[in-house]
């Protein structure tokens, strides 16, 4: 059984993208946890909680991964 590690990036966004609530409070800028193509978590206002958030994503996906490995072992 082959399973495929989906891909998880950083995606920011700059001026009028940026949500209006940042926006408003004065965020030009904000970053989104991306998993397949897909926005999972955020908006953070940093680039480093959102590299935070991405660390978690891979570690629970590696937990999965391995979990699945012994169900098939």
């Amino acid at each position: 059984m082959e399973v495929v590690m989906s891909h998880v990036d950083v995606m920011s966004l700059v001026g009028t993208a940026v949500p209006e609530a940042l926006r408003s409070a004065g965020h030009m800028a904000c970053w989104f946890v991306v998993v397949d193509g897909v926005k999972r978590s955020g908006p953070f206002i940093s680039r480093e909680a959102a590299g935070a958030s991405r660390a978690i994503w891979l570690l629970e996906m590696a937990r999965r991964q391995r979990g699945l490995d012994a169900l098939v072992a």
